[in-house]
C-alpha cells in the first residue's frame, strides 16, 4: 500500500497541474453552457439533458485515457504510430459505407452510429495525424527543405484533408490545413515553398470548388462573401443561424442577460447552439466579460502547451505539442468567426466548450500525450533532439 501511494504521489507531482486545471475549468465552463443551451429541451422527468450527460461521460473517459497515456510515456505511444494510422484510415474509409449525417445535411457522412452512440472519426484522425506528422517532421528535420521531402510532407497532410472533405466535414479539413502549414512553418520550411504552395492552391481552387465541395458547402460560402450569388430564399435560410448568433451575442452587451436567462438561448432561436454555436450562448448570457473569460482560458491552454513543447527533450515531442496548440487555436478561430458571421458555417466544435462526445474525448487524449511530454522533460536531461529507435517510411527520405 505504501508503494502504491508513493507511486500515486509521484504521478501527481510530475503532472502539469496548471494545464490539467485549465482544461478542467474550460470543460466545467462548457458543461454549464451546454446545460443552459439545452435547458428548455429537458423533459420533466430529467434534470439534465442527454447532450450534457454525453459531454460529461466523454470528458471523464477522455480524462482517464489521457492520464493513462501521460503515464505510459509519449515515446512508447509514438512507436505505435502504424497502429494509429491503420485504425484512423479504417474508420475514415468505413464512413463511405456506414457513415451518417444530420437530416439537413444529406451530403455529410461524418459520423458512425455505434450501438446508438455517434462517433466522429475525424476527431481521432486529428490525434493520429499529429503523431505521424510529428514523426515525419522529425525524420526529415535536417533535410526538410529538400523538394522531395516538401512534397511528401504535403501529401501526408493532403490525405486526411481530402478524406474529411469527401465525408462532408469541411470544418475538420480546415483544421488539418492549419496544422499542416503551421507545422511546416515551425519546422523551418523556407518561405519560397509557401509562396509556391499558395500559387498552386489558387490555381487548383476551381477544381476543388467543382469536384470536392458539395452544393450545400458552396452556398455556405456564398451567403457570407457573395450573397448576391444566391437567391433571396436560400440566403435567408442559410444565414438565419449565424444572424441569430450575432443578435444573441450583441444582446449580451457587457455582462450578459444572466445565466439560463438568454432570450435567444432559452427560446431555441439559435439552431445547434449546444455545439457549433456555443459561443453565442456564452455571449448572450455572460456578455463580453464571459466571452473574454472563455477565450482567455483557451489562450492560456494554448500558451501552456507551446511552453511544454519548447522544453521537450526531443523534436517529435515539441512538434506534437505545437500541433496540438495549432489544433485548439484554429478550431477556436473558426468557431468564433463562424458565430460572429465572419466565416461560413462549416460545423466545428469550440474546444472544451462545445457538446459532443468525440471531440471532448479525443482532445483529452491529445492533452494526455502533451502531459507525457511534460513528464519526460522533468525526468530526462535533454541530450538528443531527435527521436531515436523509431522507424518510419521517411527515415531515409
Amino acid at each position: 500500500m505504501k508503494k502504491f501511494f508513493n507511486s500515486f504521489f509521484s504521478f501527481i507531482r510530475t503532472t502539469d497541474k496548471l494545464l490539467l486545471s485549465l482544461c478542467l475549468i474550460a470543460s466545467g465552463f462548457g458543461i454549464i453552457m451546454v446545460h443552459s443551451a439545452t435547458l428548455s429541451d429537458i423533459p420533466d422527468t430529467q434534470s439534465i439533458s442527454r447532450d450534457s450527460i454525453i459531454m460529461m461521460v466523454a470528458i471523464s473517459i477522455g480524462l482517464i485515457i489521457g492520464l493513462i497515456a501521460s503515464s505510459i510515456g509519449y515515446e512508447t505511444i509514438m512507436k505505435l504510430w502504424p497502429f494509429y494510422a491503420a485504425l484512423c484510415l479504417l474508420l475514415m474509409i468505413s464512413l463511405f459505407f456506414f457513415g451518417v449525417g444530420p437530416s439537413n445535411r444529406p451530403d455529410a457522412r461524418s459520423w458512425l452510429n455505434i450501438a446508438g452512440v455517434y462517433f466522429q472519426p475525424s476527431e481521432l484522425l486529428k490525434i493520429g495525424f499529429m503523431i505521424t506528422f510529428s514523426l515525419h517532421l522529425d525524420s526529415v528535420k535536417n533535410r526538410i527543405n529538400e523538394f522531395k521531402n516538401i512534397v511528401l510532407l504535403c501529401v501526408h497532410g493532403a490525405v486526411p484533408t481530402m478524406l474529411v472533405i469527401a465525408t462532408g466535414d469541411l470544418g475538420s479539413a480546415l483544421v488539418f490545413v492549419a496544422i499542416l502549414f503551421g507545422m511546416l512553418y515551425i519546422a523551418g520550411v523556407k518561405i519560397r515553398y509557401f509562396a509556391g504552395g499558395f500559387a498552386l492552391l489558387l490555381a487548383a481552387l476551381p477544381l476543388l470548388w467543382i469536384k470536392f465541395f458539395s452544393e450545400f458547402q458552396k452556398q455556405r460560402f456564398l451567403v457570407i462573401y457573395f450573397p448576391n450569388a444566391v437567391s433571396e430564399s436560400v440566403y435567408k435560410t442559410l444565414i438565419y443561424q449565424q444572424q441569430q448568433s450575432v443578435n444573441a451575442i450583441g444582446s449580451g452587451q457587457l455582462s450578459g442577460s444572466g445565466l439560463f436567462k438568454g432570450v435567444y438561448t432559452q427560446g431555441n432561436l439559435i439552431p445547434v447552439d449546444e455545439s457549433d454555436m456555443i459561443f453565442s450562448v456564452i455571449g448572450e448570457e455572460l456578455g463580453f466579460i464571459g466571452s473574454m473569460a472563455a477565450l482567455l482560458i483557451l489562450t492560456l491552454i494554448i500558451i501552456k502547451i507551446v511552453h511544454i513543447g519548447r522544453k521537450s527533450n526531443n523534436m517529435s515531442g515539441s512538434y506534437f505539442c505545437n500541433s496540438m496548440a495549432l489544433m485548439i487555436a484554429s478550431q477556436t478561430i473558426i468557431n468564433v468567426g463562424m458565430c460572429l458571421k465572419l466565416l461560413p458555417t462549416i460545423g466545428i466544435a469550440l474546444p472544451f466548450f462545445s457538446a459532443g462526445g468525440s471531440s471532448n474525448l479525443c482532445i483529452y487524449l491529445g492533452i494526455g500525450i502533451v502531459l507525457s511530454v511534460y513528464r519526460a522533460g522533468l525526468e530526462t536531461i535533454p541530450v538528443n533532439f531527435r527521436m531515436s529507435h523509431i522507424r518510419t517510411p521517411f527515415s531515409n527520405a
